[in-house]
């Protein structure tokens, strides 16, 4: 028998008659970003998921986490544990870094930040998918205690018992001006960044929820004056490729 979550999935978020889901989308703009058979760093990697395993067929994927989980996940060629500041990897050490639901998480976002640009190669490029902190999910998050988040969180998704619980967040670099200042303060180039709002994940629960989330998602996706109230942010940043000696600017003549 088809419930009512699944009724209403399938008439207003049909993939079949052409609605891209947010993970869908947030690949496209990976693939675009990576080079075929390249050596990848996704941060916040966790135990086994959709992002890793599409980035496993891309190149060579190294997984980086401060929860021992990460150990779990089948995708990853190597997987490292770290403390949350430095990681473990010299400078340049890869082609492109991805980082899915993990900059709400980072209190230290300026370090994080300088950390992943160090170690990216001249060129590489970032992608990264966080919750807009101005949206209502992140709101409520934001302004409510972790306690609160691990009794209601799953059960609004309708993620079954048992599931991991949420890990705790700060929103530290979680609107699109956040991002643009570290980005420029980093010494990364913004090849991309866009807004997204998709199918109400939060209300999965109860039709008394879903609907009125739903007719949020369809007022602020339907003009670009409401664009900075969609729920994620995507953003691709870029690392400069190296001047060489013959390119650098002249010195200035001695007096």
């Amino acid at each position: 028998m088809t419930g009512w979550r699944e009724t209403a999935l399938d008439r207003y978020y049909n993939k079949e008659r052409g609605w891209v889901d947010g993970t869908s989308e947030f690949h496209v703009i990976c693939r675009a970003a990576i080079p075929p058979s390249a050596a990848i760093l996704e941060i916040g990697a966790g135990p086994s998921n959709r992002t890793s395993e599409m980035l496993a067929a891309r190149g060579h994927l190294t997984g980086l986490d401060v929860d021992p989980a990460v150990r779990q996940n089948a995708f990853l060629h190597r997987a490292e544990v770290y403390d949350g500041t430095r990681f473990p990897f010299p400078d340049a050490s890869f082609d492109a870094c991805v980082s899915d639901y993990v900059l709400e998480h980072v209190a230290d976002v300026g370090t994080h930040f300088a950390e992943v640009h160090r170690v990216l190669r001249p060129g590489g490029r970032w992608a990264i998918r966080t919750p807009n902190r101005l949206h209502y999910v992140a709101l409520v998050s934001w302004l409510t205690p972790h306690w609160f988040h691990r009794l209601v969180a799953n059960r609004l998704r309708g993620i079954p018992e048992g599931a991991r619980d949420p890990y705790p967040t700060v929103y530290a670099a979680n609107t699109q001006g956040a991002v643009r200042s570290l980005a420029a303060r980093s010494g990364f180039e913004i090849e991309e960044i866009r807004m997204i709002e998709k199918e109400p994940s939060y209300g999965m629960s109860s039709p008394l929820l879903f609907y009125p989330f739903l007719a949020y998602e369809r007022a602020v996706n339907a003009t670009a004056l409401l664009s900075g109230l969609r729920a994620n942010i995507l953003a691709v940043l870029r690392k400069p490729e190296a001047v060489s000696p013959s390119r650098a600017a002249p010195a200035p003549p001695t007096a």
